[in-house]
């Protein structure tokens, strides 16, 4: 991993609506992309709360900064999906490239696992480069199940 990875300051936190302005500005960032994901605005907290399982919201911290966090939604409200999340990993734009992203999905693939869930997916917009961590993780063949859309 690069420099920024290494670092010994690092830090995982949970989001809380505390910390939940900072996520929307690097959700910002990713909107900006264009290639991000398939949104059009910036959530509030109630909706994006209430969107997200209630585990595995976590982001990371350099320096009392948060550099990019990750969080999982449920795929359904139907029982049978109840261990099946749709995985989001945001990445400030200063740090992308740096190997937060694979630290975010790191943790939040052992928190799922602490937390009974048995598959990640997650859709990945045709260009953004920035999923080749997803598509690519050394585990993705027993958690995650990915779809280029």
């Amino acid at each position: 991993m690069a420099d920024v990875a290494n670092s010994v300051a690092m830090e995982i936190k949970p989001i809380t609506k505390e910390n939940f302005p900072e996520l929307v500005e690097i959700y910002g960032q990713g909107l900006a992309t264009n290639i991000a994901t398939f949104q059009n605005d910036l959530p509030i907290w109630e909706d994006w709360d209430k969107g997200h399982l209630n585990f595995c919201r976590i982001s990371i911290y350099e320096n009392n900064e948060m550099l990019g966090w990750a969080a999982l939604s449920p795929v359904s409200s139907r029982c049978v999906y109840s261990g099946v999340a749709e995985v989001s990993v945001y990445v400030a734009t200063i740090t992308r490239g740096k190997g937060i992203g694979e630290m975010l999905l790191n943790e939040l693939i052992r928190q799922s696992e602490l937390n009974e869930i048995w598959t990640l997916q997650s859709g990945i917009v045709l260009g953004n480069k920035s999923n080749n961590i997803i598509k690519e993780h050394p585990t993705k063949k027993k958690h995650i199940k990915t779809k280029c859309i």
